[in-house]
């Protein structure tokens, strides 16, 4: 059993730069089947089929990238968290009401 995992390793795609190699691979097939294509159904049948193939190569290649997991940033970041950025307001600035008891009109009104 040991020897299938060993044997399983080798066809497992670790880095991007392996998931890019096989998406190279999965597109000069596509490439070479399109053309088979346009020599097999001329006209608008093989044009729509090689459009199929090399389309594949794009849903594929995203996958692939996808599963990868990315690399760790050259650069470490320090242990501090960097600083919140604030969201800038459209509106006019208000001034802080420094009267804890100007309320809402409903607060003042008084039957």
């Amino acid at each position: 059993m040991s020897m299938l995992r060993k044997l399983g390793r080798l066809f497992t795609i670790k880095t991007r730069l392996e998931a890019w190699l096989v998406t190279y691979a999965i597109a000069l097939g596509a490439v070479e089947r399109g053309r088979h294509y346009l020599e097999t159904y001329p006209g608008w049948g093989g044009w729509l089929l090689a459009l199929a193939c090399c389309g594949v190569v794009f849903i594929a290649g995203a996958k692939l990238l996808d599963s990868v997991k990315a690399q760790a940033p050259a650069l470490a970041a320090g242990p501090y968290a960097p600083p919140v950025q604030r969201r800038l307001s459209r509106s006019r600035p208000r001034r802080l009401s420094l009267n804890r008891a100007s309320g809402s009109r409903l607060s003042r009104r008084t039957d």
